[in-house]
């Protein structure tokens, strides 16, 4: 059973393990799931995108024969696109979500405005957004370029802040070749109106974003919506929506949504390893991250904004991994957080030489286990 039995007045009770396994099997990391890349990406409603090879990661984490020049033909041919969106980070979208999800997280970019307003005294934010998608729909522009024309017309302002007016006030997009598969090329933005060829959507009631979130990501709290989108008051969306949505409890008594037909299997279904780059949004989707974190991991993923690529044992953050390449030879380290048992390992094993052998050009794959991680060294 994924769900303890109540009263018929109290919504159930779901455990941390049971969260863990529906969230998995949300985010197709229970089982590889047959979709294509742009498929997948619409239903995960879009990668992290920090960096710009951890997209190929999540995919080849989640889909049955993933090839990378899938999702790399997908940007060339403009179906997907790389935009900030949740939580102020680039994220790989489809085309229509990048139309839609921008509108709908403008207010959150208007508050990040606001943070830098002491360098922007005297700049009139209206003519600095005309100004900068003039420069941009003419042609792509590097941050450097764009930075230092607005200079000409600030030259009193501060220049990081000039940038962000841009790109708070604009939806910009990284052109190709950034972003695709070891062809990446330096930073060139263009709005997403230009890049795509038609105009983005007015803004959007978030109702059905909530409810591909928890398509996603569910069950989860209002919470845990607010800190995937960097957003704020969605708890009326959520009451909007509750007669069409099933509740339950987790383990604390904080109250969770999900869509009523929405899988839960039972918290006992075996969870392969996993192998996720940094910043995976199954990481970063949830203010309450113990679903997938244990708590005496927190934090253990990274350092400061630095995030490793990260190993999921048993459903849960196990490891943090790096992979390095000399000649043929593609080196894999695994550095568990605690103790992996001997099967485990084997596992963890096999699942790395399956990566290296899709992910990587090498011939010779060497997966070696470090000692546990330690932060202080």
């Amino acid at each position: 059973m994924a769900a303890t039995t109540n009263p018929p007045d109290r919504p159930p009770v779901l455990s941390v393990r049971a969260l863990n396994r529906a969230t998995l099997e949300r985010q197709l990391l229970l089982r590889r799931a047959a979709l294509s890349a742009g498929d997948a990406v619409a239903h995960l409603v879009g990668l992290q995108a920090q960096n710009t090879r951890p997209p190929y990661f999540q995919l080849f984490a989640r889909l049955e024969g993933f090839d990378p020049a899938e999702l790399s033909a997908l940007m060339e041919s403009r179906e997907v696109v790389r935009i900030v969106t949740l939580r102020s980070t680039i994220h790989t979208h489809t085309a229509d979500d990048a139309l839609t999800l921008r509108p709908l997280v403008q207010a959150a970019r208007d508050r990040e405005l606001k943070t830098f307003r002491r360098g922007l005294v005297g700049v009139d934010i209206g003519r600095l957004a005309a100004i900068s998608r003039t420069l941009v729909e003419e042609r792509p522009r590097t941050n450097k370029e764009l930075r230092a024309a607005l200079l000409t017309e600030w030259p009193d302002a501060d220049p990081q802040a000039l940038s962000v007016a841009a790109r708070c006030t604009l939806p910009l997009v990284q052109v190709t070749p950034r972003g695709l598969w070891d062809r990446s090329g330096q930073v060139e933005l263009t709005t997403v109106e230009h890049w795509l060829g038609r105009p983005a959507s007015p803004v959007p009631a978030p109702d059905a974003t909530v409810l591909r979130y928890l398509g996603a990501f569910g069950p989860a709290s209002v919470k845990d919506m607010q800190t995937w989108a960097g957003l704020t008051r969605l708890r009326e969306v959520f009451e909007r929506l509750r007669p069409v949505l099933r509740t339950f409890r987790d383990e604390n008594g904080v109250e969770l949504f999900d869509l009523p037909d929405a899988p839960r299997p039972d918290p006992g279904t075996p969870a392969p390893p996993r192998f996720l780059p940094e910043f995976d949004n199954v990481l970063l989707g949830h203010a309450d991250r113990a679903r997938v974190i244990p708590p005496a991991y927190k934090g253990r993923n990274g350092v400061g904004n630095q995030s490793y690529g990260t190993v999921l044992v048993d459903g849960f953050l196990a490891a943090v991994w790096r992979v390095e390449r000399s000649g043929d030879t593609a080196t894999l380290t695994v550095q568990p957080l605690g103790r992996l048992v001997s099967a485990e390992r084997d596992a963890v094993t096999e699942e790395a030489v399956r990566m290296l052998s899709v992910m990587t050009e090498a011939t010779v794959y060497d997966v070696r286990f470090a000692a546990f991680l330690d932060f202080g060294d």
